[in-house]
């Protein structure tokens, strides 16, 4: 009986590819780099559209250039600002006030708009809202009548011979949706005492963490401040 050899196997292999096919390979990887190219760009779209709508209406970034807060809040320190707290206001360059269903309480930080110039924003600590009567007698700061607990405010001139307008003022009722500001550095803030008072729909927010810390004349950051909530 014969015996068949198994038959050999033939091995196919693809066909050259032709001068036609190298432009639907090149077209393809235009393709996926233009994917990828999209991609990318979506991203950062989006990741732009939330910053701008975070910084707008959640909170923003701010750094102190005074003392005026001393020593809350020292020159250099980059502060953050709660916008969403007190309301919602419409973003960079309207920065209008669209709704509010908060108001600051004493001794929030907070930081608004300048009431003499528009164009600057400022930040002090509210000692007296709207129906308080607020009165200074001799530096000592008195909220309806009573001696305010103020364990955040110093004083670096304890004597004076010409007591200054800042020493001595009121008593003044705070009008309704008004508030009445100071800088913890009494002495050296420029503050309700010389301008008046700030209107609620001005507050842009309430400052409330440091996340860095540096002036530029320090040859060192000051690490011990970063991350420090601003009460």
């Amino acid at each position: 009986m014969a015996k068949h050899k198994p038959s050999a196997r033939v091995a196919f292999e693809p066909d050259p590819p032709t001068a036609g096919d190298k432009p639907v390979a090149a077209s393809r990887a235009k393709l996926r780099q233009k994917s990828v190219v999209r991609e990318y760009t979506e991203a950062l779209l989006v990741a732009l559209l939330l910053a701008l709508f975070i910084r707008s209406f959640i909170v923003q970034a701010f750094k102190i250039p005074s003392g005026s807060m001393l020593t809350t809040l020292q020159v250099g320190d980059h502060i953050l600002v709660n916008k969403f707290l007190y309301g919602l206001r419409l973003p960079y360059p309207l920065d209008l006030p669209l709704v509010l269903w908060g108001q600051p309480r004493r001794g929030d930080v907070i930081v608004f708009v300048y009431p003499k110039d528009s164009s600057k924003d400022f930040i002090k600590r509210v000692v007296a809202v709207g129906g308080d009567t607020v009165e200074i007698r001799h530096k000592q700061l008195l909220i309806n009548g009573r001696p305010a607990d103020e364990p955040y405010a110093t004083f670096a001139e304890a004597d004076q011979e010409r007591p200054g307008p800042r020493d001595n003022v009121g008593p003044i009722r705070v009008p309704a949706n008004r508030l009445f500001v100071m800088g913890d550095n009494r002495d050296h803030s420029h503050d309700s005492r010389f301008w008046g008072f700030v209107d609620v729909h001005d507050v842009k927010g309430k400052a409330f963490l440091i996340y860095w810390s540096w002036d530029g004349t320090d040859r060192w950051v000051r690490w011990e401040r970063l991350g420090s909530l601003i009460d």
